[in-house]
């Protein structure tokens, strides 16, 4: 075991869905404690303004997850230029507001995105960490799907599936030294939720329902995924890490 627990220096990260928001705060922070970090997202222009982004430490790669090749596409990039992958952020997701909840296309699309995306971008970089002796998934999913958000039952129904997938693959790629775990966050201020949060009345709606009275900042979900991305965590897979402010546990 190293001196500090929660080391990640040197470690190869990608993080998807960098270029902004919870990604964006991760893949900084990975990058200001020693990781090599492979940044993407849709726009690179976006992410090549991520701050600590430094040409010998980090590399940002295009790509949309709703493309069946994105996650080969990252992980071919990755071992072009660092040679492993020993963590994966799986973090790209939409929503679609204003949509109908209810139409074949909401569903599809945001679904290619936050699920089979997901799966696609996990096989992949499982497949290069099984040659190289191990690393560690983490997928980002939500307390939507845990708590069903009303009015969005694709977002809802991808973010649990995307907990279960991340059970049914820790039990398959243990044996591998493979560890995978999920993180939910409750309501974070990112430009995802940005319209939400500057609603006085829904803010407060949604900060009422947590214990500590607030939402939380992207930077406050660095913590959990150094967590489960270092030796910190050698012996936890399989779980769903709830990162709510106390959204899920407040009761009545």
């Amino acid at each position: 075991m190293p001196d500090n627990l929660f080391d990640v220096s040197e470690k190869v990260v990608i993080v998807t869905g960098a270029s902004r928001g919870i990604g964006r705060a991760v893949a900084e922070g990975f990058l200001a404690h020693g990781a090599r970090v492979v940044l993407s997202a849709r726009s690179e222009s976006l992410l090549e303004q991520v701050g600590g982004y430094d040409a010998d430490r980090a590399i940002a790669v295009r790509a949309d997850m709703s493309d069946a090749d994105s996650g080969q596409q990252i992980t071919r990039a990755t071992l072009e230029t660092f040679g492993r992958i020993d963590v994966l952020i799986n973090n790209a997701a939409i929503t679609l507001p204003g949509a109908p909840p209810y139409d074949d296309a909401t569903w599809q699309t945001t679904l290619d995105v936050n699920l089979s995306g997901a799966f696609r971008m996990a096989r992949a970089a499982a497949d290069a960490m099984v040659e190289t002796g191990g690393g560690s998934i983490v997928h980002v999913a939500s307390i939507a799907g845990i708590v069903a958000m009303p009015g969005n039952p694709s977002y809802s129904a991808a973010k649990a599936g995307l907990r279960h997938l991340s059970k049914a693959m820790a039990n398959d790629y243990a044996e591998r030294n493979i560890r995978i775990n999920t993180i939910c966050p409750g309501y974070f201020l990112t430009d995802m939720t940005r319209a939400s949060y500057d609603d006085p009345q829904r803010q407060a709606e949604r900060s009422s329902h947590t214990m500590m009275g607030r939402w939380g900042r992207p930077e406050e979900l660095l913590g959990p995924c150094l967590f489960l991305a270092s030796d910190a965590s050698s012996y936890v897979t399989g779980i769903d890490l709830i990162v709510d402010g106390g959204w899920t546990g407040k009761g009545m």
